[in-house]
């Protein structure tokens, strides 16, 4: 028995009571108790996981009973399945004993805004008894794992619509600027003349000391912060399912079972200012976390930080990057231009070949995150059967779509604390649906709407400094003409 997830089932089971206890259970209304109404819930959310019809479930009966007390044989479990599980959008409805849960946080906030949300216990619970449950057996299929990914996402959305998921809710390009960046051309050329002349480390080396020595982040509150990004949802349930299938992994090793062999090097594809190294940096704090990677720490490069025009430098400046990133993952931004120089003088190919070496002589420990528009990132594994054999999981990062242009601005707007009055609002809300409806090769999605909000800023400053009396109303304020461009 797990006794860290007996422990959690226990803490639910005693908030429950406290429901009842307090008026907002199952009880008053239902007659049932809320701890009755968890443990049913939690057995059809582990029936809804099972195995198909073909498929042994004696591990799957035992594990219900060891946890939830309740005895099925095989042909009840499955029938039971099939009944509250199958052909009914139970996929898509929240269970009714998290509806008392969210009633019991939404009254308490109203007396102590910084209470603690049990509903997100409730969640957390049913995530670790979903990857336990799933564990316990030697057929995990990834149908079983999307089933988990797919209803836990749907947990997680129900919180957010009540605005008790997470805290921090900040858009990808908030979140991305106040990071230090790691490399860029220049900086990895500093790198190596630094390293040729012993002198003192430079970022890249800096960054992964303090990266190798920091405590791994908690796992689901990473997921929590990816989940509460505007937008991205193929992304969000791409990388919560890689995620579930590297727990449900280590929980089988833990157990001395067979492991399915999962790629972790990955393409990221999609246009600019989409969050794609956002994401990375998150997801290298996530394997951190899940003690896949010593280090943690993302490097990213892109040609020119990997490319020289001299014949044998590029092998040792492409070395001295990956040496920077064991440990930790190399994000290789723009990666299709390694290969699509012409020429005998182009030695974006010596790049590639130092850089397959290094994947496969550093294989448990250094990841490679390759990132660029999807058309061309298809040439580029097409250019070497090396690449396409190592990189075979694809993350597809969508545009933003106008709500989406819209939140991000409103969030850029209150992390500044400016405020749209409601004319500019309506032409805000009219400018990024028609941007997003009617644009060109050039958009840059959240890049964008970073330019946008500096061009407002300045246009308000050009419009009040003239005041006779500028009060904090003017300095917060921004109007239509403020936001119309030129």
């Amino acid at each position: 028995m797990n006794y860290s997830l007996k422990a959690e089932l226990d803490n639910c089971y005693t908030y429950a009571d406290s429901l009842d206890n307090d008026g907002y259970g199952a009880r008053q209304s239902t007659g049932m108790k809320t701890r009755e109404m968890l443990r049913f819930d939690l057995l059809q959310f582990l029936a809804y996981l099972s195995g198909n019809e073909n498929t042994e479930l004696a591990l799957e009966i035992q594990f219900i009973r060891t946890y939830l007390n309740h005895q099925f044989t095989t042909d009840k479990l499955r029938s039971f399945k099939y009944e509250r599980t199958e052909g009914n959008n139970y996929a898509s409805i929240p269970p009714r004993s998290l509806t008392y849960f969210v009633q019991s946080d939404l009254a308490r906030l109203k007396a102590n805004p910084n209470s603690i949300h049990r509903s997100r216990d409730y969640i957390r619970t049913f995530k670790l008894i979903g990857q336990e449950f799933i564990a316990c057996n030697n057929h995990s299929s990834e149908l079983e794992i999307s089933r988990l990914t797919g209803y836990c996402m749907m947990l997680d959305k129900y919180l957010k619509s009540f605005s008790l998921y997470a805290n921090d809710p900040s858009p990808l390009l908030d979140k991305y600027n106040a990071l230090p960046k790691d490399t860029n051309a220049v900086n990895n050329i500093t790198f190596h003349q630094a390293n040729q002349n012993n002198a003192p480390e430079t970022n890249m080396a800096q960054q992964k000391k303090q990266s190798v020595s920091a405590p791994p982040k908690d796992v689901d509150s990473l997921l929590e912060e990816l989940h509460s990004m505007t937008g991205l949802d193929n992304v969000k349930k791409d990388i919560t399912n890689l995620v579930n299938l590297l727990k449900i992994k280590k929980l089988r090793e833990k157990n001395g079972m067979k492991q399915p062999s999962v790629s972790l090097h990955l393409v990221f594809s999609g246009n600019p200012g989409t969050g794609k190294t956002t994401v990375a940096r998150l997801l290298a704090d996530i394997y951190k976390g899940l003690g896949i990677l010593s280090g943690g720490q993302l490097i990213e490069v892109d040609r020119g930080g990997l490319v020289v025009g001299y014949i044998g430098q590029t092998a040792v400046k492409t070395q001295e990057v990956i040496d920077s990133a064991l440990g930790g993952i190399l994000f290789i931004d723009e990666a299709y231009t390694l290969t699509s120089g012409k020429g005998d003088n182009d030695f974006g190919q010596e790049a590639v070949d130092t850089l397959l070496k290094a994947m496969e002589d550093h294989r448990d420990d250094f990841i490679v995150i390759v990132a660029g528009y999807p058309d061309l990132m298809e040439e580029f594994l097409s250019s070497n059967p090396g690449l396409r054999s190592r990189f075979n999981k694809f993350i597809y990062f969508d545009d933003y779509n106008g709500d989406e242009l819209m939140s991000i601005f409103e969030s850029m707007c209150a992390k500044q604390d400016y405020k749209l009055n409601d004319e500019a609002k309506e032409y805000a809300i009219s400018y990024w649906h028609d941007r997003a409806a009617h644009h060109d090769e050039t958009f840059a999605n959240a890049r964008e709407v970073r330019n946008f909000m500096e061009q407002a800023i300045s246009r308000q400053a050009t419009r009040i400094v003239s005041m006779p009396e500028i009060d904090v109303t003017a300095l917060e304020t921004l109007i239509a003409s403020d936001l119309k461009q030129d």
